[in-house]
């Protein structure tokens, strides 16, 4: 894991080198180790980085490699099975002269070019000059696991890891009022139809799954290409027992994978089926180890007294599978005294305080030295982990006039403790599933201009741009919905908030459920492997039966990552800060005067109307 940061010219200018390290110095907190710069004879080209290297294989430099320095590289990230590739090449008659992942991407893309993403395993955002060419190659995972931003004008293109870095050499930093609109008045902190666009006019991020190519000699602009997709529509033959081998095969794998280090390993640790399965497998390898003594770091936060606190179900889990549990206690003054911190990492608004508690959680890691955090992110996406999604699910198997079975389902998740409203417009919805989301599209807009507390002036400004940002898929079946999450808006939003929070205390995550072979197995699965008989993600409970507990494998309670943010709303010393933060929007014009009459309303984290949270996030980045 890296800072990385680069210009690219159309003209000589040897003062870009300062630049460019200038840019790393904005965001040196990702990176703790030795920093590289590099620049071409030509002046044109300009690359840095500083590391954050927790073992030899993960010292990601800039690189000299093959055809005399031909090729130039910036990595933020890693290739798990580096090693894979690494042993093929070699087969083919590359040498290679280092333990890194570095040359093995730039090995891998002398020879694949391009079509080398379709082999690489693991979470990255890179960049290559090819100096015999003239060309620059840049990409993304294919989840956005890790983040690339850029910026583009007539003479240059400028990227780096994190915003900041473009706004140390002085790309202005202006807010997107559409963006700024669609967060006040929806909480939408992405704009699912145009990936690239940010908070930010003119500064955008690479959408996940993408390549960037940019000729300066020849190109006026770059171009993005997708290079990686799930398709939700292919079907395999298999029966829920060979499902669940397969799906263990590839899960067992994905960790595996992941676990190849030296460094110190720990868990993420909540109290549902996602996090205890991972730390049970971890758990395993460590016995298998013959390390007797070690125990597996894991980190849990907690909040006593809440009523969805998590700890009776780290007890369960520990009972099992003895680990070092480190509880995290946070509280609402933790939050008032760090949120700034908090926003300037973040850079773009969050939905709720459940952010600052996971940067709590990896800031107690960092206190552990621990240099590599698993985590369950991604299983609600793919796996129909989400209560929201049984109505979508129930939509299908009506659909199919299977009246009987949808009786049967909605009885089952009711007993099960599921809360979800079913009436007349869902039977309509599986019948006109485009009418339904055209419906909801119109809710959406409806909600927009009608928000009581919006500046007249700023509603005026979004004349012609109403319905941007708005947008509802057209579900006919469960996959629909999950892919909707996976590749379009829901999970790429948590994995930013987790790469700042990590990236803010020097900690590498590591998330075996995106491995993308088990991403593209699962999508192949009928929608009974994933909601059954009242129970969500039954493919995983399935797997882990017997490996974990039962009262966590067949929980019926579980909710997210939940804080107290009621209580913690109530609090008077926040709520002065969100007054303040309201004043600071009417002051911009972006609210009007008289939503500073209006009292905190305190909300959950799961509202869909966290107004008073989003105006104090909204207020931090203007």
């Amino acid at each position: 894991m890296s800072a990385i940061a680069g210009i690219i010219l159309k003209a000589s200018n040897s003062y870009a080198n300062w630049h460019v390290k200038q840019m790393i110095k904005a965001i040196a907190h990702r990176g703790h180790n030795n920093e590289n710069y590099w620049s071409n004879y030509k002046n044109t080209v300009h690359f840095g980085q500083r590391q954050l290297a927790v073992t030899p294989q993960n010292t990601n430099g800039t690189y000299q490699t093959y055809n005399n320095n031909r090729y130039q590289l910036v990595c933020d990230g890693e290739i798990y099975n580096y090693i894979e590739i690494k042993s093929f090449l070699q087969n083919k008659g590359f040498k290679f002269y280092t333990q890194n992942h570095a040359e093995v991407i730039l090995a891998a893309y002398e020879f694949w070019k391009e079509r080398c993403l379709q082999h690489f395993d693991g979470v990255f955002a890179f960049a290559i000059w090819d100096e015999k060419d003239e060309t620059f190659f840049a990409a993304r995972d294919r989840f956005g696991q890790k983040p690339f931003y850029y910026y583009e004008d007539e003479e240059h293109f400028v990227f780096g890891s994190e915003m900041k870095a473009l706004w140390a050499i002085g790309v202005e930093k202006r807010i997107d009022k559409k963006m700024m609109f669609n967060y006040i008045t929806l909480g939408h902190v992405q704009n699912c139809i145009d990936k690239e666009q940010t908070f930010f006019e003119e500064t955008y991020s690479l959408p996940p799954s993408y390549y960037l190519t940019f000729k300066p000699s020849t190109d006026k602009a770059s171009k993005i290409t997708r290079y990686w997709s799930i398709n939700k529509e292919l079907k395999i033959d298999i029966g829920i027992t060979d499902a669940i081998d397969k799906f263990t095969e590839l899960f067992s794998k994905s960790i595996a994978r992941q676990y190849r280090t030296e460094a110190v390993a720990g868990a993420c640790l909540g109290g549902g089926i996602d996090s205890c399965s991972i730390a049970a497998i971890i758990h395993s390898y460590i016995k298998n180890e013959n390390k007797s003594n070690a125990l597996l770091k894991t980190f849990t936060a907690v909040f006593p007294g809440f009523e969805k606190d998590e700890s009776p179900y780290i007890d369960l889990f520990n009972k099992r599978y003895t680990t070092e549990n480190f509880r995290v206690y946070t509280t609402v003054d933790d939050l008032i005294r760090d949120f700034e911190k908090l926003c300037f990492h973040q850079e773009e608004p969050f939905p709720s305080t459940s952010t600052f508690s996971q940067y709590k959680v990896f800031e107690a890691a960092k206190n552990q030295d621990v240099k590599i955090l698993f985590d369950g992110h991604g299983a609600d996406e793919i796996l129909a982990g989400y209560p929201g999604y049984i109505h979508w699910y129930l939509q299908e198997v009506i659909s199919r006039h299977k009246l009987g079975s949808t009786r049967k389902e909605r009885l089952a998740f009711k007993n099960n403790g599921q809360q979800f409203i079913w009436d007349f417009k869902n039977y309509m919805a599986a019948f006109l599933p485009s009418h339904a989301a055209m419906a909801l599209e119109k809710r959406e807009y409806l909600k927009t201009i009608h928000h009581p507390f919006i500046n007249t002036d700023f509603l005026r400004l979004m004349k012609g741009r109403e319905w941007e940002g708005i947008h509802k898929p057209i579900v006919t079946k469960l996959n629909d919905i999950l892919y909707f999450s996976t590749c379009e808006m829901g999970l790429e939003q948590l994995l930013r908030f987790t790469d700042r929070n990590s990236m803010a205390h020097g900690i590498q995550i590591r998330m075996p459920f995106l491995n993308h072979e088990l991403v593209e197995f699962i999508f192949t699965l009928p929608s009974p492997f994933k909601m059954h008989d009242g129970w969500t993600k039954f493919l995983l409970r399935k797997a882990m039966d017997k490996k974990l507990p039962d009262e966590i494998i067949w929980r019926k309670d579980k909710v997210g990552f939940e804080t107290p943010q009621i209580n913690w709303m109530e609090n008077s010393k926040l709520q002065e800060y969100i007054h303040v933060s309201k004043q600071k929007l009417v002051s911009f014009g972006i609210l009007s005067k008289k939503i500073l009459e209006n009292k905190v309303v305190a909300l959950p984290v799961t509202s869909r109307n966290n107004y008073d949270w989003r105006y104090l996030c909204a207020a931090q980045i203007i």
